[in-house]
């Protein structure tokens, strides 16, 4: 296999990086470890380190520190996966995605770390991010756990603040079948003496067992911080932060609250005017990312029941209102109650494969709809959106979701056009 140099294009690169090692999931730290110690990646001070893990809400908690952090003049860099249209995505520093002239150097210092050390292509992403993160001299890095948080490659760095958003299943192949084993896995960034902060309600008493352990203070939503949502505002209380009359923000709100308890741990003296304007401020795409008014089109990558449970919520908004749902999910996820939970707002939908072999193939997708549902499948992504579009009236209400491949499809669609 030929090895790509700093000459050739982002793409030739990211080819290499898939091709190299035989499993796209290879859970563990010790391959990635030693090429980050190579490298010098394992000590990041004096940037402070916040990393997010939890089944559903780290891409939203990680947007919303970003917005606050920023705005009270922090030098923040943000790793986050997977991407929804391009690579640099996954790298953020100081509100820009990291470009590929950057990127492929980072690449290229580590190809030449590795030596003969086989590494994921998630493991080549964190260690991308920190190389850019340590160059840039932060003064907080922000990372999300790609998968888990025990074995995830993110938690080769010690985090000064560890944050579990929820807890829900899936992935279970890889972090178990119930909550408690998979509570077990996320609250392995825990580490000695630093806070961890839960906003999972409902909390799997692995969870405590492990903060127990390590010996990792707990700041739990409903314990040590809570929130109350008004009409037009919401308040978060602790011990020593009461902020009231803060803006709803367009991402959920419990994340919203983990977001600033987590900054209540590491900046005590944070600006309160910057959690305000952060909070008002933060976006991320392809969460209730609204993309059209008419019809009202909205693109959410909900693939698990916790996300879907939440979605369904969202389109309550929209009783009478004709609901139109776009899916394409993968194979590997809990099919049957996603679209359970959603049947009761959907009016129809459209089922589609999608463009990877991990998608669910469309008979698996209809196999799993009541004969009362009112579906159409369609043999492509490309040829489900041309239907939708077609079918859809002004004052319906169209929902991309089911997976990141189906919104990114979609994205990149409406890009094109």
């Amino acid at each position: 296999m030929r090895v790509p140099t700093q000459t050739d294009s982002l793409a030739d690169w990211l080819d290499y990086q898939l091709a190299m090692h035989p499993t796209e999931i290879d859970m563990g730290l010790a391959r990635v470890r030693q090429v980050a110690e190579r490298l010098g990646l394992l000590e990041l001070a004096p940037a402070k380190v916040i990393t997010v893990g939890g089944t559903n809400g780290k891409g939203t908690t990680c947007a919303m520190l970003e917005a606050i952090l920023c705005d009270a003049g922090k030098r923040v860099g943000v790793f986050s996966s997977p991407h929804l249209v391009h690579y640099n995505e996954r790298i953020r520093i100081e509100g820009q995605d990291a470009s590929d002239t950057d990127i492929i150097a980072a690449f290229t210092l580590i190809e030449q770390a590795r030596g003969d050390i086989s590494l994921t292509f998630f493991e080549f992403a964190t260690l991308t991010g920190l190389q850019l993160f340590k160059q840039a001299k932060l003064d907080v890095i922000i990372l999300e756990v790609g998968l888990g948080g025990r074995l995830d490659a993110t938690n080769i760095i010690d985090a000064d603040v560890a944050v579990v958003t929820s807890v829900d299943l899936d992935h279970q192949e890889y972090l178990g079948n119930t909550r408690e084993l998979v509570g077990f896995e996320k609250a392995g960034i825990f580490k000695a003496g630093k806070p961890a902060v839960i906003g999972e309600p409902n909390l799997p008493v692995t969870v405590c067992e492990v903060a127990a352990a390590v010996g990792a203070p707990l700041n739990r939503v409903g314990y040590e911080f809570g929130y109350q949502a008004g009409k037009e505002s919401w308040r978060f209380s602790s011990a020593h932060w009461q902020l009231n009359d803060l803006p709803l923000p367009s991402l959920p709100l419990p994340n919203a609250a983990t977001a600033v308890a987590a900054l209540e741990c590491l900046y005590p003296d944070l600006p309160r005017e910057s959690v305000y304007h952060g909070l008002a401020i933060a976006t991320l795409a392809g969460r209730f990312e609204i993309v059209a008014c008419q019809p009202l089109t909205i693109l959410d990558v909900a693939h698990n029941p916790h996300a879907a449970r939440y979605l369904a919520s969202q389109l309550d908004a929209f009783a009478g209102r004709r609901i139109l749902a776009l899916c394409g999910m993968l194979k590997d996820k809990d099919i049957h109650s996603v679209m359970q939970i959603m049947m009761p707002v959907v009016s129809h939908w459209y089922l589609t494969p999608l463009p990877t072999e991990r998608s669910a193939s469309l008979d698996e997708m209809k196999s799993v709809m009541p004969a009362v549902a009112c579906y159409q499948g369609f043999e492509s992504l490309g040829s489900a959106w041309h239907a939708i579009k077609t079918d859809a009236q002004a004052d319906d209400v169209v929902i991309v979701f089911g997976s990141f491949y189906t919104v990114s499809g979609v994205k990149s669609f409406i890009d094109g056009e």
